[in-house]
């Protein structure tokens, strides 16, 4: 049940979407490499996404840029993923109910319904801010370097509902 949470934000690039994305992350980090990917995240017997993380040069920090992309496989509703997203920030001790609200209508203003094929990517900028793509369009930010923090640790976190995931996603798992 608690991978349910992952249906959110993630990209193991296809070979199809590959050239399109792989412009979008070096445009947006410099020398970016896959720190990890995941292996294809099932809900039940659905397909939901695959997942990868750029950095540069391949090492994540939490504290410098990064690009944690996603492939949907299948459609999902934009304002779910903001809800989910914001309860999976809870879940991890987030509890400001009201900067909650105000997370939540930036969310749900730029999270998009996704379809299968859908390419999003979720980027911690140089400032600490969070920007959303969908392919190579930027479709929303948030400045506020806390928001950054919480949403990131939604997959990248100590106190991710996912660690298996999170080791894929970090390079410490290969499959």
């Amino acid at each position: 049940m608690q991978r349910t949470i992952f249906t959110f934000l993630m990209l193991l690039f296809s070979t199809q979407g590959f050239a399109s994305a792989s412009d979008l992350v070096n445009q947006l980090i410099d020398n970016p490499q896959q720190v990890g990917k995941t292996s294809r995240m099932t809900y039940l017997f659905w397909d939901v996404y695959d997942a990868s993380l750029y950095a540069p040069q391949g090492e994540y920090s939490k504290d410098q840029p990064f690009v944690l992309a996603l492939h949907y496989l299948r459609a999902l509703d934009g304002k779910e993923i903001a809800k989910r997203s914001l309860k999976e920030m809870e879940k991890q001790g987030f509890n400001n109910s009201s900067q909650g609200e105000q997370w939540l209508a930036e969310m749900e203003k730029t999270f998009p319904d996704v379809s299968k094929g859908t390419l999003l990517f979720g980027v911690r900028t140089p400032e600490g801010t969070t920007q959303f793509y969908q392919d190579k369009k930027l479709i929303g930010e948030v400045k506020d370097s806390e928001f950054t923090i919480r949403f990131f640790n939604i997959w990248l976190g100590e106190k991710t509902s996912e660690p298996a995931m999170r080791a894929e996603l970090l390079g410490l798992k290969r499959k």
